[in-house]
């Protein structure tokens, strides 16, 4: 079998190495992220930070991430969903690339867009 074609998916969110020097980034911690999903998504977080290129790239089979996590393929299937959720992880079969922290959007620039939206002014 050929190895996939590695590219970016999400060029504008490839992951750099933080200010404090560490792949996993404190604001996941510190912006409860780590709250916001289960220890299957976090497994395989870890994983994919783990096994990614320098821009955040791996591809792995599901069969061989449900063995190396011992998790089904339902289990994997919903952790996957998790981080993509979070805007952690892109993820176009078999190719994952681990995103960049997304930014903090301030309340009231959500609520502003959200107003626009609802306004019909985007």
């Amino acid at each position: 079998m050929n190895s996939p074609t590695k590219r970016l998916l999400n060029p504008q969110r490839q992951r750099q190495v933080p200010a404090h020097f560490s792949w996993l980034d404190h604001r996941l911690v510190r912006e409860h992220y780590i709250e916001k999903a289960d220890v299957c998504a976090w497994a395989l977080y870890l994983f994919l930070v783990t096994v990614a290129d320098a821009c955040g790239l791996s591809y792995y089979s599901e069969a061989s991430l449900c063995r190396r996590l011992q998790m089904d393929a339902g289990r994997l299937a919903r952790a996957r969903r998790d981080l993509i959720a979070l805007d952690l992880i892109a993820y176009d079969a078999p190719l994952y690339q681990v995103l960049s922290v997304p930014e903090c959007v301030p309340v009231d620039t959500r609520l502003a867009r959200l107003r626009a939206v609802l306004e019909g002014r985007s």
